[in-house]
């Protein structure tokens, strides 16, 4: 009986075989991927997947002479807040995979960490320095690094952050900074005058002081030839972020600079961090 099966039950053990034989073939295929095995011409982009690696800086604190009693609180405050620059910094790395060009991580992270740092290290020099000899070359800790084979949105390996541009000097206008993305027409970056809202200058500082006025200039007139050079670059804060904010950063540690000369031998003029902050006019 068995061997004279109507044609329409042989069609039908043919459908059933095809179909059991095609679950098998899916359930193989399940299960290599499942063991991690992955189809060939799967399309996936190994960069998205890639691991943005951390930021590494020199550590400030052991490099410190002894601090005075009365510099410790201020000292330990800013020791912390290096710690935290760096952990927003990670942060932002995480945050941002896959944006950017291949100078993005430099641009937008390590640059902007690294002016930061600067600002943090000299106000830690100063505090101590107010009682006991002024610690030099803090400066030279403030670079930091992408390691851990980290790999830059843009798709280039990462390299040490090559040094910070500025701005070009255009005084007297602090509107608001643009956060538009850098298309189109450049635009040119405008500051406050800090030259002018200065108080007398001791003859003693007269040179460090006009040093520190001509970078700000520089600073700025870098900062208008990096916005020039990078149009059409990056999201909509690249200008913000790669910048304006280094900009700033920078700025403030030129002032604080300016606010030490003066008041080693004069009254230190207050407040000139407030004019540190530019804007982006279009």
């Amino acid at each position: 009986m068995s061997r004279a099966l109507p044609k329409h039950n042989k069609r039908r053990v043919a459908v059933i075989g095809g179909a059991a034989a095609l679950a098998l073939t899916g359930a193989v295929v399940v299960t290599s991927a499942l063991a991690g095995e992955t189809p060939k011409n799967s399309g996936t982009n190994a960069q998205t997947l890639a691991s943005p690696g951390t930021i590494s800086c020199p550590d400030v604190a052991s490099k410190l002479p002894a601090i005075p009693a009365t510099a410790k609180a201020e000292v330990d405050r800013n020791l912390t807040l290096l710690n935290t620059q760096i952990a927003e910094a990670n942060k932002r790395l995480v945050d941002t995979v896959g944006q950017g060009g291949p100078n993005f991580v430099n641009n937008a992270i390590l640059g902007p960490l690294k002016d930061k740092r600067v600002a943090t290290v000299n106000r830690i020099a100063t505090a101590i320095g107010r009682t006991a000899a002024k610690p030099q070359g803090l400066d030279a800790l403030a670079p930091c690094a992408l390691n851990g084979g980290g790999v830059n949105p843009g798709g280039a390996a990462a390299t040490q952050p090559a040094g910070n541009t500025g701005n070009n000097g255009n005084a007297g206008n602090n509107g608001n900074a643009g956060n538009a993305g850098n298309a189109g027409a450049a635009g040119t970056i405008s500051c406050p005058d800090v030259a002018s809202k200065l108080p007398a200058i001791p003859a003693t500082a007269k040179a460090e002081v006009d040093r520190n006025l001509t970078l700000l200039n520089t600073q700025i007139a870098e900062a208008n030839k990096r916005l020039v050079d990078t149009v059409g670059q990056g999201g909509p804060n690249f200008v913000n972020n790669a910048i304006l904010g280094p900009l700033k950063d920078k700025r403030v540690a030129t002032v604080n600079r300016i606010a030490t000369a003066i008041g080693r031998t004069a009254a230190k003029p207050q407040g000139l961090d407030a004019l540190a902050p530019c804007a982006l006019n279009k």
